[in-house]
């Protein structure tokens, strides 16, 4: 009699834990976006690793849920959303923990990873439910370059045709962009439209996209599926370019431009990947997130600005991170929030590559970050979100340590340049210091900066945390208050 009692007790407590984790909210929504080279592969696969093999390794210290005791266990699940490609964790470990490792494969895509996270409850109502509690965490991959769209939602084709010229006209990229305009400079806007010549600039505008990103290094790219199309490739809705001086054109002439000239072809062909991908993007995806993390490089475009003399391309991700932050829609994420407008409440951008540099050129990365998004940071805590910023390293691939210089001790670091063979030599070095706060000219002129690439460690498991830089404070940030 007594143990049927026990199981009749132990069977409504779990209908009661079942019913207080989806009253109390026991789900995050997390989207991870970066511009390209910003390692979201790379950070995804570590913080998975991190809380599938918590205490077999390195600690996470900074984790309350781990300091306190009440983290149990972590694994993965399968997701919800069995239309969306799933994260390939499994390829990407096995590339990093090889005999002869390799950074994983950058994602082209949307990818998502569901995880289920054991904890044992000290605080919330949970604790007189259950003595083990469950949080569904939803991982959200998508390129950087996806969110730039979201802006053209608020714009017309005239909009977007005149600010993308004025981007056009501006150095770095006028001088690579010239023969680009001089070909749709001929082009009579009313004449019935040659699909194959519209194609053809089509194709020669994507190039240049391809050019200002991996050749320049630059930030804003629109619209970002021509240069990460995914299941678009090919398709005639990414078929369509900026025409210029639009503003030159009579208003009605171009209102009654008929479907099948090329402006009204350009037109119904912006319009169309308006509807049918970025607002269904939106729709689909980003309107459900309620966590967000933003990755940045901003030592590679200090090398570029080096190797330019010039800071068009720092310039250019100060650009960007306004337009990927304008996207947002914020705000608390209380319950009937969730149920009816889900809308993310915390929001940490991460300097990425804190590896690269020395220890004491941490705070400075951060201070960076935090000047480049100081404006935007502004309205966002005016909106009461949640912000963080920090400098981390998903996987650190360097060492640290001291070197004698000209008589004096100065800090270094130690490891694996990145080769073609994706393991170089070993070396020592001293890759300079980041500046606290935005440049000015004089300081490009006067100031080189040589950020090298590192290849990952030799010798890590699939089966311990990776060694890295301040993960554990990125998911105290981000998931810990909903352990509790």
């Amino acid at each position: 009699m007594a143990i049927i009692k026990k199981q009749r007790l132990d069977k409504l407590k779990n209908k009661a834990s079942e019913l207080l984790n989806r009253t109390l909210d026991q789900h995050i929504n997390l989207a991870v976006t970066g511009l390209s080279r910003s390692g979201k592969t790379a950070f995804i696969t570590s913080l998975v690793n991190q809380l599938i093999n918590e205490g077999n390794g390195h600690q996470l210290s900074f984790f309350d849920p781990v300091h306190h005791g009440n983290f149990i266990a972590a694994k993965r699940v399968a997701q919800k959303h069995l239309s969306v490609p799933r994260f390939d964790y499994d390829l990407a470990i096995s590339s990093l923990t090889h005999e002869c490792p390799e950074w994983p494969e950058p994602t082209h895509g949307i990818s998502e990873l569901r995880l289920a996270i054991r904890y044992q409850p000290k605080k919330s109502l949970l604790k007189y439910a259950a003595d083990m509690a469950t949080l569904t965490l939803d991982i959200t991959d998508y390129p950087g370059e996806w969110l730039l769209d979201l802006p053209m939602l608020k714009q017309t084709y005239e909009q977007w045709s005149e600010q993308t010229h004025a981007l056009l006209l501006t150095e770095p990229r006028h001088q690579y962009a010239q023969a680009f305009l001089a070909n749709v400079a001929k082009i009579d806007p009313f004449a019935s439209a040659d699909e194959e010549q519209l194609a053809q600039l089509a194709k020669e505008y994507t190039q240049l996209l391809h050019t200002f990103r991996h050749e320049l290094g630059l930030s804003v790219i629109q619209p970002g599926r021509f240069i990460l199309p995914a299941e678009l490739a090919g398709a005639p809705i990414l078929e369509f370019f900026p025409f210029p001086n639009l503003s030159e054109i009579d208003g009605n002439d171009y209102q009654n431009a008929s479907d099948d000239s090329f402006i009204g072809m350009l037109r119904a062909r912006y319009i169309e990947y308006k509807e049918s991908v970025v607002k269904k993007f939106y729709q689909q995806h980003f309107i459900r997130f309620d966590r967000q993390i933003v990755l940045a490089d901003c030592l590679s475009p200090l090398n570029a600005c080096s190797e330019n003399s010039g800071p068009e391309s720092f310039a250019d991700l100060q650009l960007a991170i306004d337009m990927i932050l304008e996207s947002y829609s914020y705000g608390k994420s209380g319950l009937l929030a969730r149920l009816f407008s889900p809308k993310i409440d915390k929001l940490l951008f991460a300097a990425t590559k804190a590896d690269h540099v020395t220890a004491e050129q941490h705070a400075p990365m951060v201070s960076l970050l935090n000047q480049l998004i100081y404006q935007s940071k502004h309205k966002l805590n005016y909106e009461a979100i949640d912000m963080k910023t920090l400098a981390i390293a998903a996987v650190k691939s360097t060492q640290s340590g001291k070197s004698l210089h000209q008589g004096q001790q100065i800090s270094v670091i130690q490891g694996n340049r990145l080769a073609a063979n994706n393991q170089g030599e070993k070396i020592t070095v001293f890759p300079g210091s980041v500046p606290e706060k935005l440049p000015d000219e004089k300081y490009w002129q006067t100031s080189a900066f040589n950020f090298i690439n590192f290849a990952p460690p030799q010798g890590l498991s699939k089966h311990q945390c990776l060694p890295h830089i301040r993960m554990d404070q990125v998911l105290q940030f981000l998931l810990a208050d909903k352990m509790i």
